[in-house]
């Protein structure tokens, strides 16, 4: 019988000022959520880390992480992501209130990008990242007799909107405490959870059962699969399910990297395929179509914005866009233009120089962690984090939501600087010891520079 206790891997517990705000910010994710605070949190916490570790460096305290070059590319990539929004704004006279505005919008979204994985390189491990996210899974699973209970019992679908919406946001639905939504497809019920809508459940899962499958301790691992599921399921996602199969055989395979049957399984798949290539091509068409059709209205509207976006780009800003995002026509019912597609979002609103603002960044970030990815669980995970952001960029705004996936960007940095590192350096039971605060002026070993000496085995 599993015991939450048992073992060494239980004792997973926050040893620095970084981990105990870390884990409070993921363990709490409820709390916040039921006051409307989790659009507010990821910025505060993001600039207020940053800004702490540039303070103690400066005070000569401690030293500030170096950073991997991979994120040095992050960084100049979320830069021109600013640049391209100064330059709509000024090409299209949208006046100096909405360039602010956006400019403040830049720095909850796409700057969050960047700034999170530089604080993965903070001293932080994460196996405390991934134990937080367990108890996630948990709450969810206590917590599901509330949100089914309020469909069964026909309660308000959303009960209030936190007074915290005049902070000022995308929408109230990222204030809003949500019970259960009704899929007006489907008549179904769907569950946004934490999330401004059913969709982002999934991507938010995705990392979690990501995250899950590298725990250590038993019962939490089976927590936290079975939690994140459970919430891939409530939403409904299609990506979602796709990921669930994605991120379990990019596992695998990236555990196995090193064994030469895996690589002569390869030669006799792709003779199979060979001979089977016409049934397995029809199959996949089969699987796109069904795929398409569980949601036609949805993926109409999809395509539709998509049509525009690349329309209007193309004929009316092809360098640096619109500036700011339109709401559509009723064709698309009304959505904002680009929205559910981060490229077509890119291209519409910060030109070709947005687009190659992300993707040069996430092709970089793609191939460095898999130059180190054998024998390194950290940077495994990290490289299916970066995996995530690609596959969720053709459904979902990753700007809007990075104020829900920053753990994962955390651990894409964090996988940046473990991949620097020799493999066997720090190994522990829960993915590395943590260096204690030192002064500058004390003499220093070199992981000091990187904040922590995690391992990545």
């Amino acid at each position: 019988m599993f015991s939450l206790k048992a073992g060494p891997e239980a004792d997973v517990r926050p040893e620095t000022p970084e981990e105990r705000i870390i884990w409070f910010s993921i363990t709490a994710t409820y709390l916040f959520y039921l006051v409307g605070g989790l659009y507010v949190l990821a910025p505060v916490l993001a600039w207020s880390l940053v800004m702490r570790a540039a303070w103690l460096h400066l005070k000569g305290r401690q030293r500030f992480p170096r950073l991997p070059w991979p994120l040095w590319v992050w960084i100049i990539g979320m830069i021109v992501m600013e640049f391209s929004l100064l330059a709509g704004h000024l090409i299209e006279n949208l006046g100096t209130g909405k360039l602010i505005k956006s400019s403040i919008g830049w720095a909850k979204g796409w700057a969050l990008l960047a700034v999170f994985p530089i604080i993965g390189c903070l001293a932080i491990r994460p196996a405390v990242i991934i134990r937080a996210a367990m108890h996630v899974c948990l709450h969810t699973m206590l917590l599901l007799p509330v949100f089914v209970g309020a469909w069964l019992a026909g309660l308000p679908q959303v009960p209030f909107v936190s007074p915290l919406q005049a902070i000022g946001g995308p929408g109230p639905e990222f204030f809003a405490v949500s019970l259960y939504e009704i899929d007006p497809g489907s008549g179904m019920p769907r569950w946004r959870l934490f999330t401004p809508w059913a969709p982002a459940v999934g991507f938010v899962a995705s990392i979690y059962f990501a995250c899950a499958l590298l725990e250590k301790h038993p019962l939490w691992k089976a927590i936290g699969i079975g939690g994140s599921v459970l919430m891939i399921l409530m939403s409904g996602s299609r990506m979602a399910l796709v990921s669930l199969v994605l991120i379990s055989a990019g596992m695998f395979l990236l555990k196995r990297l090193h064994k030469p049957w895996l690589w002569f399984s390869f030669s006799g798949v792709s003779l199979i395929g060979g001979f089977l290539g016409a049934p397995i091509l029809e199959a996949i068409d089969n699987f796109i179509a069904a795929f398409k059709g569980s949601r036609a209205d949805s993926t109409r509207v999809r395509a539709a914005l998509g049509r525009i976006a690349v329309d209007r780009w193309r004929n009316e800003a092809p360098w640096f866009g619109h500036g700011i995002v339109e709401r559509g026509p009723h064709l698309v019912e009304y959505m904002p233009i680009g929205s559910h597609h981060s490229w077509y979002g890119l291209l519409f609103v910060k030109g070709i120089f947005g687009l190659f603002a992300l993707l040069v960044p996430m092709l970089v970030s793609l191939l460095h962690l898999l130059r180190f990815v054998v024998g390194r669980p950290v940077v495994q995970l990290g490289l299916i984090m970066v995996g995530l952001l690609f596959v969720y960029s053709f459904g979902e705004n990753l700007e809007i939501l990075a104020y829900l996936i920053w753990p994962g960007l955390i651990l894409i940095g964090k996988a940046h600087q473990l991949a620097g590192l020799p493999a066997s350096e720090g190994h522990t039971h829960n993915m590395g010891p943590v260096d204690v605060e030192k002064p500058l002026s004390r003499a220093a070993p070199a992981s000091a520079d990187t904040g922590s000496s995690d391992t990545a085995t």
